[in-house]
C-alpha cells in the first residue's frame, strides 16, 4: 500500500505557533523531509519529537524528489516541511508534491503559519482581494517590469524581501508606482517584531537611517491612492493639455481617465457645454 506525504506548516518564529495537529503528523511519520535539518530539529526538540530526517532543499531537490517517492511508494508516511511556514510557497516542495500525486500517492495538506497572511492581517491595508508575488527579482530591471505588470492590480501586493535589498526595492515602489500606502513587516512573532507603515519613499528614508537592517521581510503595497477630486470644468482642462502639446484627441481620452469616464462621454459633454 503506498505511503502518504503530509505537507506541514511549521512556525515562521515563534515555536508556539504550530497546530496540535501538525505536532501529532511530526510525531508519527517515518520520516522528515526539511529544507535544512538543523533548523527543523529545533521544533523537533522542542516538542520532544525523536524522528528520522532528511534534507530536502533547492540544491538536492531534483535528485531527492525520486528517492522520496520511491519510499512512499513503498508505504512509507512523510512529512515535509520548510525552515518555517508552509512550504512550496517560496520554498521547496513543488517537485516532490507533483510527482506524489502523479504515482497516486495521497497528498495531505496541514495548515498553520503563514508569514503573507500574518502580515496582511495585521498591515492596515485591504484585505478583500491581494496578490501574493513571492520574491521580487534581485535584478532592478527585472524588478521594475514586475512592478510595472502590477501596477493595474486592485489589489494588495505582497512580497517576501531580503534585507539587504529592501532599500532598493522601496526605491523601485516609489518610482514605478508612485505614492501608495506601503508597509514592512520585520520578523514576524519573534522578539523584534516590526511594522513600519507609510510611503515607500518615507520607509525607505526610514531603514536609511539605520545602520542595519536585518530579518525576515514581508513588503505590502496597497491600492493606488484616489485623486483628489478634479473640479475644473472638462473644457478648460482639455484645453490646458492642448495647450501643453498634446493632440486635441489624446487630451480628451486624458481627462477622461483621470475622472473615470468614457471618451466619449467627455466628447459628448463638450459637445453639450459649447
Amino acid at each position: 500500500m503506498p505511503g502518504l506525504l503530509y505537507v506541514v506548516a511549521t512556525p515562521i518564529g515563534n515555536l508556539e505557533d504550530v497546530t496540535y495537529r501538525a505536532v501529532r503528523v511530526l510525531g508519527e511519520a517515518d520520516l522528515i523531509a526539511c529544507e535544512d535539518t538543523r533548523q527543523t530539529r529545533k521544533l523537533l526538540d522542542h516538542y520532544g519529537i525523536q524522528k528520522p530526517a532528511i534534507s530536502y532543499h533547492e540544491h538536492n531537490e531534483a535528485e531527492r524528489t525520486e528517492e522520496l517517492v520511491a519510499r512512499l511508494q513503498d508505504g512509507t508516511v512523510i512529512a515535509l516541511v520548510s525552515d518555517g511556514g508552509t512550504p512550496l510557497v517560496s520554498d521547496p516542495g513543488y517537485r516532490l508534491v507533483r510527482a506524489a500525486i502523479e504515482g497516486g500517492i495521497r497528498v495531505e495538506p496541514i495548515p498553520g503559519a503563514s508569514a503573507t497572511l500574518a502580515a496582511l492581517a495585521a498591515s492596515g491595508l485591504p484585505t478583500d482581494a491581494f496578490h501574493f508575488g513571492g520574491f521580487l527579482p534581485p535584478k532592478p530591471g527585472q524588478r521594475a517590469k514586475a512592478l510595472e505588470a502590477l501596477s493595474g492590480e486592485h489589489a494588495t501586493l505582497i512580497f517576501y524581501e531580503a534585507p539587504h535589498r529592501i532599500l532598493e526595492s522601496l526605491e523601485a515602489v516609489d518610482r514605478v508606482l508612485g505614492t501608495r500606502p506601503v508597509v514592512v513587516a520585520r520578523e514576524l512573532t519573534k522578539i523584534h517584531e516590526e511594522f513600519l507603515r507609510g510611503t515607500a519613499a518615507e520607509l525607505h528614508a526610514q531603514l536609511a537611517g539605520r545602520d542595519t537592517v536585518k530579518g525576515e521581510i514581508t513588503l505590502l503595497i496597497g491600492k493606488a491612492l484616489a485623486p483628489p477630486p478634479d473640479d475644473t470644468p472638462l473644457d478648460e482642462a482639455v484645453d490646458a493639455l492642448v495647450r501643453a502639446g498634446s493632440p486635441r484627441m489624446d487630451a480628451i481620452k486624458q481627462v477622461a481617465r483621470r475622472r473615470g469616464l468614457s471618451k466619449r462621454e467627455v466628447y459628448e459633454r463638450l459637445l453639450r457645454e459649447k
